[in-house]
């Protein structure tokens, strides 16, 4: 299980740089397990507003193909302050515990390489 994960997450890092992050480059990572896909995903969507309002250029949400509650999003900033500040922010909490993730999320940032 965990070389099928790090299968999944080198493949997730192929995808992911095949469309670079806006700006600066820096893209988070955020992967959690949820209670029911489904209920998370309109929470998910309906925080698009407050989302772009914390400074979110682009997304997208990626599913594990053995775990359908096991959900890995990328968000794109033009700075690496906007992404912390993000990562930090209460909405961005409340919006989770309200979707029903399960645990602490794994949270990186990242940016382009070259």
């Amino acid at each position: 299980m965990r070389s099928l994960f790090l299968v999944g997450l080198f493949l997730l890092s192929l995808a992911a740089s095949a469309q670079p992050a806006a700006a600066a480059g820096v893209r988070l990572f955020v992967r959690h397990e949820v209670n029911d896909y489904a209920a998370w995903r309109k929470v998910y969507n309906d925080f698009d507003k407050t989302r772009r309002k914390l400074g979110v250029t682009a997304q997208a949400v990626y599913r594990s193909t053995d775990n359908p509650n096991d959900v890995t999003v990328t968000h794109d900033f033009k700075s690496l302050d906007k992404a912390k500040a993000f990562a930090t922010s209460s909405e961005l909490k409340s919006a989770m515990e309200k979707a029903g993730v399960k645990g602490a999320p794994q949270i990186w940032f990242t940016t382009t390489a070259k």
